[in-house]
């Protein structure tokens, strides 16, 4: 099949540094190759679909195909998702993003490219948080878990199934012991724990590399400042890959009201590990217990001085948006409060509010940001944030002294 240069359409800004076309074709080539090598095997349709790389900084855009006409969609930039843009689906990528990584852009680009099919699938779901990640018992279990999924991936036969048992069982005893844990967990990983299985079988060249890129992505995953939302990345590839082995063509049936470990115990015709603290002395418990204790003091720390930032002392309480990024890694839930999303970006009705770190509320109806904001015209900065008032829009005194809130101008 002929993979020939793909059109580039690159809108620029004088005077400001640009995409550089030549590396966004070398990426939107990269990306036609892989998904039309996939050829819709796994989802009965194919990932190949209009991308578009944005800029923030510089406005520039470059597309695979041209963009529409109009005004573009304000997050473009800011994130890595799927948008409707001209009556079309798109999957819209952060230059800046995908130029920092060291390898691995072909793996974003189908992880989001999926995003884009998610819908038409029936596979995009409402999920819910997951604060309990964030506790050194709910900790305690994922990793027990993420442990026994790498045995498992790493093995065969007889030893594999054992590994399997005992991930299921480390799974089972973490959800007992929080309420709801099972459907918030669930939902995540059909979320974007198919995504990223998806991208790691897509953009791997054997059945071999994807495994072990699986492998490496549960290795690194205890690395990360909080598993809130960053488990259901490496569980989702590894119960993808599994099912894989146990369930071919599981891709093709999964349901949204499916769990990935639920269908594997099915298909391998296993039941979890009952004896689980005796199954956690052979993946290190004893060490892992030992961190959690030591991370948990620590933690404490850090949440009481983020609740004395964002809650106890004065802010600034913005409403909610629909147009906003964040950054997964570092997400950290403080308790009745809601959560803290580092790295938020939103463009709303209201302006456009750039922040280091912003408090969601726990219904998602209020944004909150430290006090007092030094006001320049429409412009308002504060520690760590920076925004823009749209008209019609006016600051004034918040529900508690020394707050403040942004209103509708009466």
């Amino acid at each position: 099949m002929n993979r020939g240069i793909l059109p580039l359409f690159l809108l620029p800004l004088a005077g400001l540094a640009q995409i550089d076309p030549q590396r966004a074709t070398e990426f939107f080539n990269e990306a036609k190759t892989l998904c039309e090598h996939e050829g819709g095997k796994l989802w009965k349709t194919s990932l190949c679909g209009p991308i578009v790389f944005a800029d923030p900084a510089t406005k520039t855009i470059a597309t695979n195909q041209p963009a529409p006409e109009g005004p573009r969609p304000r997050v473009l930039g800011f994130a890595n998702t799927a948008i409707d843009w001209g009556g079309v689906r798109w999957t819209t990528i952060s230059w800046p993003f995908l130029t920092a990584l060291q390898g691995g852009q072909g793996q974003v680009m189908i992880h989001e490219l999926f995003h884009r099919i998610q819908p038409q699938l029936g596979l995009f779901i409402p999920d819910l948080p997951n604060d309990h990640l964030d506790t050194a018992d709910g900790r305690y279990w994922m990793q027990l878990e993420w442990k026994a999924l790498s045995r498992a991936l790493d093995s065969s036969g007889g030893t594999r199934l054992a590994a399997l048992r005992a991930a299921l069982g480390f799974r089972a005893a973490r959800r007992s012991r929080f309420s709801g844990a099972a459907e918030s967990e669930r939902t995540l990983e059909i979320n974007e724990g198919l995504a990223e299985y998806t991208a790691t079988v897509v953009a791997a060249a054997s059945s071999l590399e994807a495994t072990r890129h699986a492998i490496q992505q549960l290795a690194k995953a205890p690395a990360e400042p909080t598993f809130v939302r960053q488990f259901a990345y490496p569980t989702g590839a590894a119960y993808g890959i599994l099912l894989d082995a146990y369930a071919p063509g599981w891709t093709h049936r999964i349901q949204p009201g499916d769990d990935l470990g639920k269908l594997l115990e099915a298909s391998a015709h296993i039941r979890p590990q009952k004896d689980v603290e005796a199954a956690a002395e052979s993946y290190g418990g004893l060490e892992i217990r030992n961190w959690e204790a030591r991370r948990e003091v620590e933690q404490k720390a850090y949440v009481a001085a983020l609740r004395r930032r964002f809650v106890d002392e004065p802010v600034l309480i913005l409403p909610p948006g629909r147009n906003f990024s964040f950054s997964s890694i570092g997400m950290t839930p403080i308790p009745g409060e809601g959560t803290i999303y580092p790295s938020f970006r939103i463009a709303a009705a209201w302006g456009t509010l750039e922040a280091s770190a912003v408090l969601v509320s726990p219904d998602s109806n209020k944004l909150s940001v430290p006090a007092p904001p030094v006001i320049e015209g429409k412009t308002l900065k504060g520690d760590g944030w920076s925004m823009t008032i749209a008209e019609g829009w006016v600051l004034g005194p918040g529900p508690r002294a020394g707050d403040f809130q942004l209103l509708r101008e009466r």
